[in-house]
């Protein structure tokens, strides 16, 4: 009994919407349009976070070319290839990013990550070096740091790292790198430090627990550091420290942490005991 009302009620919006597109034909096409952008801004943040890395790069190379003039599709685009592992063409990207009139400093920042990771280390120099002095952000002294770290530049490299370390209440990342940068210059107490520091901000980081493990490793401290770790992890770690003995001829002691790390991990550890067994065969040299 109640439908004949209803259909008649919608007749009547409908009627009165038409009306409307008459009189504000421009008012309705704008605000459409807004609700048109709203939506993919929401689909792009989609895609630059959860959706699969290849089809992001499907998505934003199509609508790019379907919107050349939209700097956001571009950039959303270089930053996809950058996600799907292709930093060459996120190169290509971001320079056609920076071509662009509303394009910032930070494109040239991101221009220059792309170059690094593409192993460009000249090209990214040079784009650093176009970016004003007054663009004082932690990304831009992260990379300018790893530059100077590539030209063995130490003293630079120190005060970048310092600075980007400034510039951010995350610094696990770059406290990493700069331990990285004092282990590989032979300055392992220092890269301890600078690793142990970086375990406070982010202690699930694998990659700066290892590292960790190599820095005490190269001052012939074996024994595991007083860090959060699975069960599984404390066997990799230990594997680690086993290696790095066994390069500096503490043979004896590295193959005491290989079967340490095979008794530790959770699940049969191949690699270990495939070093364990191939050390037994050989002669004994420590």
């Amino acid at each position: 009994m109640r439908h004949p009302i209803l259909f008649a009620a919608l007749a009547g919006c409908t009627i009165a919407l038409s009306g409307c597109m008459g009189k504000d034909d421009a008012e309705v096409a704008r605000a459409m349009k807004s609700v048109n952008a709203i939506d993919e801004t929401n689909l792009s943040d989609i895609m630059l976070t959860v959706a699969d890395p290849r089809e992001a790069v499907n998505y934003f190379e199509r609508s790019s070319s379907e919107n050349p003039d939209r700097i956001d599709l571009q950039r959303g685009l270089a930053k996809s290839y950058i996600r799907a592992g292709a930093p060459a063409q996120a190169v290509k990207a971001w320079q056609k990013v920076i071509a662009m009139p509303a394009a910032g400093p930070d494109d040239k920042v991101n221009l220059a990550d792309a170059e690094i990771r593409s192993g460009d280390w000249k090209a990214a120099e040079a784009t650093l070096n176009t970016i004003p002095p007054t663009h004082e952000t932690f990304e831009r002294y992260k990379l300018e740091a790893m530059v100077a770290d590539s030209k063995k530049d130490w003293k630079k490299a120190d005060a970048f790292y310092e600075t980007a370390q400034g510039l951010t209440t995350r610094p696990g990342s770059v406290l990493n790198n700069w331990g990285f940068s004092k282990l590989t210059r032979g300055d392992a107490k220092g890269a301890e430090k600078l690793f142990t520091e970086a375990l406070t901000y982010d202690p699930s980081s694998f990659t700066t627990k290892n590292n960790l493990v190599l820095a005490r490793a190269a001052q012939r401290k074996y024994d595991m550091p007083v860090i959060e770790m699975t069960q599984a992890e404390r066997a990799q770690l230990l594997y680690t420290a086993a290696l790095s003995a066994i390069k500096q001829g503490d043979v004896t002691l590295g193959k005491g942490l290989l079967q340490e790390a095979i008794d530790t991990h959770p699940q049969h550890f191949e690699e270990a005991s495939r070093a364990l067994a191939a050390l037994d065969a050989a002669p004994a040299k420590g």
